[in-house]
């Protein structure tokens, strides 16, 4: 059986970096995190910012954010033993197309892989393919996309990111099929299709974004990572496959909603026999200024009580196990 971490965004730019560059250690961001990530097999990641040294934003369109981190902020990456990244986010060519390049230059340098951006639209589509360290026989796919920011899409000679918009039209899915085919051949054991989709701040998914999640999941994909609301939503179990519809946040400095709390995530740790589900925990964290930490007390029940309720309505009981919510194939 294979065990994988996934988190919500990871966001190592502006207020994180000036503390990874003051006084910071590496390691700190992961808080006491940092062991159940030891514990997984392979650790996948929504990258939400550049790595770079260019300080050039992006400006050809409105933007109000712009996050990168310094090159050095990748020893923090390499503390977790990040395993691969998706890049399919609106943050990715926040410092242009040279930003991007020089997180991919950083990354390979480090060993990370990452799927969702490239320096054309050929190698934005690219899947990371990784393989599992306990038995190497074991190999599992990231496929990556997003519908955020259009401008930043890759093109034939461009740089950017993997666009796909939400949409059950014949080409749209043609391309999530096409992209599980060639991972197929590859001689993949299962596939993650991770999103960075949809709007900020949002607790539940609206019915076409549940449409969407489940197409892709009748084209072979094993597991459906979502991200980009900033708040974790429901979890729905669909012909035995997880869909996830958003992980939330891990690692950030944003301000935090009193109401919809931003600030309260979990990290979701996927075990799989070649593909199929055997077992889904969901581990309560709280973020707190650029660190991330196992949840406790209060707030860990009612992280605990919110995951609950909003999965119940897609049809998901978990049950309630040493301080975690967890979900076994029966």
């Amino acid at each position: 059986m294979t065990t994988l971490a996934l988190t919500g965004d990871v966001m190592l730019g502006r207020k994180v970096a000036e503390v990874l560059n003051d006084y910071m250690r590496p390691e700190e961001p992961w808080g006491d995190v940092r062991p159940f990530l030891d514990a997984s097999d392979l650790r996948i990641i929504n990258l939400e910012c550049a790595i770079t040294d260019n300080e050039q934003p992006w400006t050809r369109t409105p933007k109000v954010f712009h996050f990168r981190t310094q090159p050095s902020a990748i020893e923090t990456l390499r503390t977790a033993r990040i395993d691969a990244c998706s890049l399919a986010n609106n943050h990715t060519l926040d410092f242009e197309e040279q930003g991007l390049l020089d997180t991919l230059e950083h990354l390979d340098a480090a060993g990370i892989r990452h799927a969702g951006a490239g320096r054309n639209r050929e190698e934005a589509a690219d899947p990371a393919i990784l393989t599992v360290p306990a038995d190497h026989t074991r190999r599992v796919a990231l496929v990556a996309y997003t519908d955020n920011e259009p401008p930043f899409a890759a093109g034939t000679d461009r740089p950017g990111t993997n666009y796909l918009p939400v949409s059950l039209k014949p080409d749209v899915l043609r391309r999530v099929e096409r992209a599980v085919s060639d991972v197929r051949e590859m001689g993949v054991d299962t596939v993650i299709f991770s999103n960075h989709w949809g709007p900020n701040m949002v607790q539940r998914p609206r019915e076409i974004f549940r449409r969407f999640a489940r197409a892709v999941i009748d084209r072979g994909v094993d597991i459906y990572y979502g991200h980009s609301a900033h708040i974790f939503q429901g979890v729905e179990i669909y012909r035995g496959k997880p869909i996830l519809y958003d992980t939330g946040d891990f690692i950030d400095d944003y301000t935090v909603d009193p109401r919809l709390r931003n600030d309260w995530s979990f990290l979701f740790q996927v075990s799989v026999e070649e593909g199929t589900l055997e077992r889904l925990d969901l581990t309560p964290v709280k973020l707190s200024y650029a660190r991330v930490d196992l949840a406790t007390g209060g707030e860990r029940e009612e992280i605990l009580d919110r995951m609950e309720r909003l999965s119940a309505e897609m049809g998901t009981v978990f049950t309630r196990r040493e301080d975690a919510l967890v979900l076994e194939r029966s």
